[in-house]
C-alpha cells in the first residue's frame, strides 16, 4: 500500500490476545473461588456461558445499546443466571476482580512481534480501541506493544465506540496524521473495516478464526498478522 505513514491497530485480539487472556484469568478465579464444588458447574459451562454472554455485551456497546457500567453490571451476572446460580453479589465481586486482573496478563496475538518488529521504524503505529480507557492502557503498558506504539485512542476517551467515524476522527487527532496516509488493522467486520472505509481509512482485515464477513472490495484480509508483510 503506497502512502502509508500510520497504521492504526484494535488491541483486543488484534495484537493482545484477549480470548487467551481471559480464559487464562477466568481458570485462575474459577479455582480459587472453588466454583465447581460452591456450584456444581464445570469450566467449560461456565466458560461457554461467559463467552456468549460478554459477546453479545460487546455487541451492545458497539451499537450503543449497552454502556460501560451496564458491561460491568450484567456479564456475570447474567453468565450466572444463564447457568441457573443466582448469587448477584459473588457475580459482583467476580466483575471486579476479572477486571482488575486480566489486564496483568502478556499473552500477544501469534506475530504480534514478529509485525511489530518489522514496522517499527517505517511506519508510526497507534492503538485504537473499543477497550475501556483504565484497562487498554494496563494492557498496552504491561506487555512489550508500549515500545512500538506512539498514541492510544479508547472508544471511552473518544466518547463514541467504534464504527462511529468520531472514535476514528479522535485517534487522528490524538495522532497528527493524515487519513490520505493512514492504515487501520482490526479483527472486528463492523467496527474495524466498516468504520475505517466510512471515515476514508484504508483498511487490512485480520481474520484468524476464519469468521463470516461481508466483502469491501478494497480490503485485503489476512489471518495470520505477518501476512502484513505483504501489503506494507
Amino acid at each position: 500500500m503506497e502512502n502509508i505513514k500510520h497504521i492504526f491497530f484494535d488491541l483486543d485480539n488484534t495484537l493482545w490476545d484477549y480470548r487467551k487472556n481471559a480464559k487464562l484469568t477466568l481458570v485462575k478465579l474459577f479455582g480459587e473461588y472453588d466454583i465447581e464444588n460452591l456450584y456444581g458447574k464445570t469450566f467449560n459451562e461456565f466458560y461457554d456461558s461467559y463467552y456468549i454472554i460478554n459477546l453479545s455485551l460487546w455487541d451492545g456497546y458497539r451499537e450503543k445499546t449497552v454502556s460501560k457500567d451496564e458491561m460491568h453490571k450484567r456479564r456475570f451476572p447474567e453468565t450466572f443466571q444463564k447457568l441457573g446460580i443466582h448469587d448477584f453479589e459473588f457475580s459482583e465481586e467476580l466483575e471486579r476482580r476479572f477486571m482488575d486482573e486480566v489486564a496483568d496478563s502478556q499473552y500477544l496475538v501469534e506475530g504480534a512481534e514478529e509485525i511489530l518488529n518489522y514496522l517499527d521504524g517505517k511506519y508510526e503505529m497507534h492503538i485504537l480501541s473499543n477497550g475501556f480507557e483504565k484497562v487498554t492502557h494496563k494492557k498496552v503498558n504491561g506487555c512489550i506493544i508500549k515500545d512500538y506504539i506512539n498514541t492510544i485512542t479508547t472508544s471511552e476517551s473518544a466518547g463514541v465506540p467504534k464504527p462511529d467515524a468520531k472514535a476514528f476522527q479522535a485517534a487522528i487527532d490524538k495522532s497528527g496524521a493524515k487519513i490520505s496516509e493512514s492504515l487501520y488493522v482490526g479483527d472486528d467486520w463492523i467496527a474495524d473495516m466498516v468504520g475505517a472505509t466510512r471515515f476514508g481509512m484504508k483498511a487490512i482485515f485480520f481474520n484468524p478464526l476464519f469468521e463470516n464477513h461481508m466483502w469491501i472490495e478494497e480490503v485485503p484480509i489476512i489471518d495470520k498478522l505477518v501476512e502484513l508483510k505483504n501489503y506494507l
